[in-house]
């Protein structure tokens, strides 16, 4: 898959001990608008999807992680490879080395019971189908608190290419 960009925050020492988790997220586009999960507490906007368990594949992951944050279910079929992108930085004690892979996929029509982890739920994690500029202006404007910029920064680049590579009007 593409390396769309790579992220280091260089916040960490050479010899910290490292932590590899990757992710996988959906890329669902309908109508002009993407499908993102809005954190209301912190308001900023992402991609839904998280990191995979161990054995799991990309499909699984992807599968499984729309379906607990946002309620909506992949059509495997649909499924299809856009970009991957490399955040590196410091995470308490250890240097956190994430390949972030993103998937162009859609969705059933309707939507199915989340299934939050107990962040999710406090960050009031809900289902926004946003244009990509507002999303970016919001991700780049506002205050997130505690949550991490680098991650958020991560999110709006990936939508500055969608718009770039022609996916919206």
């Amino acid at each position: 898959m593409r390396l769309l960009f790579v992220m280091d925050a260089n916040n960490y020492a050479p010899d910290a001990p490292i932590f590899e988790r990757p992710s996988v997220r959906g890329v669902m586009i309908r109508e002009g608008k993407i499908a993102l999960v809005h954190s209301l507490l912190f308001d900023y906007y992402k991609f839904a999807g998280g990191g995979a368990e161990p054995g799991e594949d990309h499909v699984t992951t992807l599968c499984r992680e729309v379906r607990e944050e946002v309620g909506l279910v992949v059509k495997k079929d649909s499924i299809r490879p856009f970009g991957r992108v490399l955040r590196k930085e410091k995470r308490g004690e250890v240097v956190l080395v994430q390949q972030n892979y993103y998937y162009l996929c859609e969705a059933e029509e309707g939507r199915v019971e989340c299934d939050f982890d107990d962040y999710e739920r406090e960050e009031g994690f809900t289902l926004e189908w946003v244009d990509p500029k507002y999303a970016i202006l919001t991700n780049r404007t506002k205050e997130h608190g505690k949550k991490s910029p680098y991650m958020i920064e991560r999110e709006s680049k990936v939508l500055e290419i969608l718009i770039e590579e022609g996916y919206f009007d």
